[in-house]
């Protein structure tokens, strides 16, 4: 018996959005349509027609079904918009950012990755706090911000991480911190994660790495780690970085999971250098989706579609023109479905 489609949120985002969305619509669709779209306006198109690229309207959806797909989301660099993205994470206290990097293709710069990235998601430095301090007749002459890490937010990720790392059968996990330096606001961070790591000793190797060492020893022999657990800001660099080992963020799926709500993202931006083209690449939402299965425990569906973008890839060598080929979105959406429904 095929199970009844779950209701979930979809916010089609700014940019190649709308391409990548209907994209996977339609690979959805191959798979049997397992989720009923209940589609809300988010990013730029939001705040022109509401005033607010995050109306209420989305958040009662989101708040409905506990459950998001997104794509990609612009904040203007000169507004004082707050990120959307930001906004989500703490209206539904999404206190886990999942970020898996697995090679899709192979023979590339490094081979056979499979990480994981588990980052603190509501904490550390943005949190926001920031002001100036005037001095003279300069009323921006000093820029100061504030991070905050509590005992509560650090154990809360750090049993969510290790628990993950069990789940999934992962054999590492390396505690990422700069506690050298920033000896509290870190130090706790790292402090917490091997208090909580006690418990998962005789299942896991644990260690740590100040995050400047780390960063360099990805691109050296990213194969010696396993799961990466670590704050907020240096998670947000060095998922990107992941992402850069298995070809960039056009591959790099992303999950904000809390107690109540899971939104699953492409984590590229919005690309408007590209939108309406026809060219963008909608792997990174696709993977996304497989996560989001996965996390409703449709794990079949997930595995298909997982394995549908490796052989689209690597058997039929249809590829988008950011991963060397010549296929348009539409090219390679056809292609996608013709493999899930052989």
């Amino acid at each position: 018996m095929t199970p009844a489609a779950i209701p979930a949120t979809l916010l089609t985002g700014d940019g190649i959005g709308p391409e990548i969305v209907a994209a996977t619509r339609s690979v959805f669709e191959a798979l049997g349509t397992p989720f009923a779209w209940d589609e809300q306006p988010a990013g730029l198109g939001a705040a022109e027609q509401f005033g607010d690229p995050l109306p209420e309207c989305t958040l009662e959806s989101i708040r409905r079904t506990g459950l998001a797909l997104k794509g990609p989301l612009t904040t203007p660099v000169d507004s004082p918009m707050r990120s959307v993205n930001v906004r989500l994470r703490e209206t539904f206290k999404l206190y886990a950012n999942l970020r898996p990097a697995q090679t899709l293709i192979p023979g590339g710069r490094f081979d056979d990755i499979d990480l994981v990235l588990v980052r603190e998601n509501l904490e550390g430095f943005y949190v926001g706090y920031e002001h100036y301090v005037p001095i003279g007749d300069d009323p921006r002459a000093v820029a100061q911000g504030t991070g905050i890490n509590t005992r509560e937010g650090c154990r809360r990720i750090a049993e969510w991480a290790f628990d993950y790392a069990v789940r999934h059968g992962r054999k590492k996990v390396t505690i990422i911190h700069k506690a050298n330096i920033l000896k509290k606001l870190t130090g706790l961070f790292l402090e917490t994660a091997y208090e909580v790591g006690e418990r998962y000793r005789d299942r896991l190797i644990i260690e740590d790495r100040i995050v400047d060492n780390c960063a360099m020893q990805l691109v050296l022999n990213p194969w010696q780690f396993d799961v990466l657990l670590t704050t907020n800001l240096f998670g947000d660099i060095l998922s990107d970085e992941i992402a850069g080992l298995i070809g960039g963020l056009g591959m790099a799926p992303g999950g904000n999971i809390g107690a109540h709500a899971a939104i699953f993202e492409a984590v590229h931006g919005s690309a408007p250098d590209i939108a309406g083209k026809g060219i963008a690449n909608p792997t990174a939402l696709l993977l996304a989706g497989a996560m989001m299965l996965d996390h409703v425990g449709q794990h079949d569906r997930a595995q298909q579609l997982r394995q549908a973008l490796r052989d689209t890839l690597n058997i039929d060598h249809v590829r988008t023109g950011d991963l060397g080929g010549s296929a348009s979105t539409v090219d390679y959406t056809a292609a996608l479905v013709r493999r899930l429904n052989a």
